[in-house]
């Protein structure tokens, strides 16, 4: 389930894979891109922005366009080396192939996908909040537009990439875990939302350059969350059960006894 750092590892993959090559030959396996031939083209850079991944490229004519995707929940990138066997993802799975001299990428399962000039880019991403990886990050920004929906639960608030980009499921329940807040508090009866997004940031920065996502400092598996996969284990806190449920559309992990849920008012009588 891609996150925030994990699409900037993908980025840098790409970049390491491509940056400056003249791609050789090109794929495209959907619909709105199948005539697509980016043969002669050169990579210029491979960027993150959230949770998507922007290809920026040259055409012959020098012109800037930019191959758009999104990863969503299962979409992945790959780079091979010539000649080496595909092993990502199953074949049916890919969206298009990106052949270079001294490399081929491969996208499976992407989507949102898109080639448009570089000018225009923030057609595509210009909707998003500060990113929590980018040159754009802004604390107090990320706050203001959390802000702006005091009534939200805070757990479906962190997840809106229009508010901060880059924060998936894992790290929305980690933070909270972290900062003792239940997924359902609202927005604005949250103690310290500063806190709360300059964390989600910390977390996301220690774990960019590794594959391995961890919220405890430990990379050993089976050790690396709190909460986060790990309905009916103990709490590592306090022993309680970790519980899951649905929040909006996505599940969510927590401590009833380290999270707990704002009291209600008082019962009539």
């Amino acid at each position: 389930m891609p996150e925030g750092d994990t699409v900037w590892n993908t980025a840098r993959v790409l970049h390491r894979a491509l940056a400056g090559a003249r791609i050789t030959s090109s794929d495209f396996r959907v619909p709105q891109l199948a005539t697509t031939d980016l043969t002669g083209w050169t990579v210029r850079e491979s960027a993150s922005r959230g949770k998507h991944l922007l290809l920026r490229l040259s055409a012959p004519d020098e012109a800037p366009w930019t191959l758009h995707s999104h990863l969503r929940m299962d979409g992945a990138w790959r780079a091979y080396a010539p000649g080496e066997r595909w092993n990502g993802r199953p074949a049916h799975l890919i969206r298009v192939v990106l052949r270079s001299p001294g490399a081929v990428a491969v996208g499976y399962h992407l989507h949102e996908m898109a080639l448009v000039p570089t000018t225009e880019e923030d057609r595509l991403v210009g909707h998003l909040g500060p990113d929590l990886l980018g040159p754009d990050w802004d604390a107090a920004e990320a706050v203001r537009r959390l802000g702006d929906h005091p009534e939200q639960t805070i757990g479906e608030a962190l997840l809106d990439q229009r508010n901060l980009a880059g924060v998936g499921n894992l790290y929305k329940c980690e933070v909270l875990f972290l900062r003792g807040v239940s997924p359902w508090t609202p927005v604005d009866a949250v103690p310290d939302l500063p806190g709360m997004v300059t964390l989600a940031q910390r977390l996301l920065a220690a774990n960019r350059g590794r594959w391995t996502q961890s919220s405890t400092g430990s990379l050993h598996r089976g050790q690396t969350s709190y909460v986060y996969g790990r309905r009916a284990q103990p709490c590592r806190r306090c022993g309680t059960a970790i519980r899951k449920e649905e929040l909006g559309e996505r599940v969510t992990y927590w401590c009833p006894v380290c999270q707990p849920e704002r009291p209600g008012p008082p019962a009539p009588g």
